[in-house]
């Protein structure tokens, strides 16, 4: 019987990342992904305030 601890040590770390995503419930839809990540590029940053003096 394998504990825990053993499965993890075993587990390669893109599994690791894998599995954690899924214990966070992560969002595994690759559509969805690129709409979020549309909405945060267009973005616009604020303009900076110059300072004078």
């Amino acid at each position: 019987m394998m504990t825990k601890a053993t499965q993890i040590a075993d587990q390669s770390q893109s599994d690791k990342f894998k599995q954690a995503a899924r214990e966070l419930e992560a969002d595994e839809d690759e559509a969805r992904w690129d709409d979020r990540l549309r909405k945060v590029a267009k973005a616009k940053p604020k303009p900076e305030k110059q300072n004078v003096g």
